[in-house]
């Protein structure tokens, strides 16, 4: 049995759930609970670097990746984490990893017809940590400039792994922290090392929920003017928002609370339509928004479906395009 060590109040949670034999394993599982100050946010975002190991493995196990992008945390975290996604599988018709791979898929999609539709050869992929979409693109698309960023140890260890792969000099990786609003490790001054003339993207997937919605908006903010140096500036990223009339609602609270737990923090939801999605990025500094649900996708892209409403978003915004 492995234990997971859940915080007083996910407990309390868990202990309400319907009995059934996958909640009562998940109910087996809450033995230990995490002191306070080991939960608490901050604004250290190297608790990030936590998920990444498992997404690795995700990845790798659906055919997204190569086994060098695998970790053994990343077997271990898959592991612990079966039991609940038997669970949110059994009552909610979709587990994390659903809603994980649609999230990836629409990105890879939408930054492709950004490449070949819209011109772009610049892409910035910020919090990149395990993610194989830098390795895959450069393969597909060998003329572009690709530049993965993350805090300074996943970033080292992610130049390692691309250097073993044989990437080449277009493909990079670069330390940033995305909360500093200067200085060498800001956005700004890693946009600043790109060629102002070529069309340029951000991709960021599986970050901003890790944040206050007020924080994570001066990010968007930084990220618009930063972009208005280009010829044309994008930004694409995955965002969970606060759909509180969900059908399954009561499971991604559950959900919610659980990456919590793996990440050390809170994982707030942002927003509570697509409406207020767009006019949030609107009012952050982006000229044109797109909100994207992945169920429109699921017959082009082959995504796997969930029986209920779809969970995620997956935002396109663009300044000077």
């Amino acid at each position: 049995m492995v234990f997971l060590p859940f915080t007083a109040e996910v407990n309390d949670f868990i202990l309400q759930l319907p009995d059934q034999p996958i909640t009562r394993i998940i109910k087996r599982m809450t033995s230990h609970s995490l002191p306070d100050s080991q939960t608490k946010d901050t604004a250290d975002t190297s608790r990030i670097s936590i998920s990444a190991h498992y997404t690795g493995q995700v990845w790798y196990r659906h055919g997204l990746s190569q086994r060098e992008f695998v970790t053994p945390a990343g077997r271990i975290a898959g592991l612990a984490l079966a039991p609940v996604n038997a669970f949110l599988r059994s009552v909610a018709g979709a587990d994390i990893d659903t809603f994980l791979l649609q999230r990836h898929r629409v990105i890879d999609h939408l930054v492709s017809d950004l490449i070949e539709n819209h011109g772009v050869t610049q892409v910035v992929e910020i919090a990149a940590g395990l993610s194989p979409r830098g390795y895959r693109l450069r393969r597909k698309y060998p003329h572009i400039r690709y530049v993965e960023a993350d805090l300074p140890a996943m970033a080292a260890r992610k130049a390692r792994l691309l250097s073993e792969l044989d990437c080449g000099p277009e493909h990079q990786v670069m330390p940033c922290n995305i909360l500093l609003n200067d200085g060498p490790l800001s956005v700004h001054s890693l946009l600043n090392t790109l060629n102002p003339a070529a069309r340029t993207v951000i991709v960021t997937e599986g970050l901003v929920n890790y944040f206050e919605l007020p924080l994570i908006r001066e990010v968007w903010s930084r990220m618009a003017v930063s972009l208005k140096k280009f010829d044309a500036g994008f930004y694409v990223t995955d965002l969970y928002p606060d759909f509180a009339d969900h059908p399954s609602y009561r499971y991604v609270k559950l959900a919610q609370k659980l990456v919590g737990l793996f990440t050390r923090g809170q994982w707030p939801l942002h927003y509570s339509s697509d409406d207020a999605i767009r006019a949030g990025f609107h009012e952050d500094g982006f000229d044109k928004v797109e909100v994207h649900d992945p169920a429109a996708f699921y017959d082009s892209l082959n995504l796997p479906r969930a029986r209920t409403q779809t969970l995620v978003r997956l935002i396109r915004c663009s300044v000077n395009a």
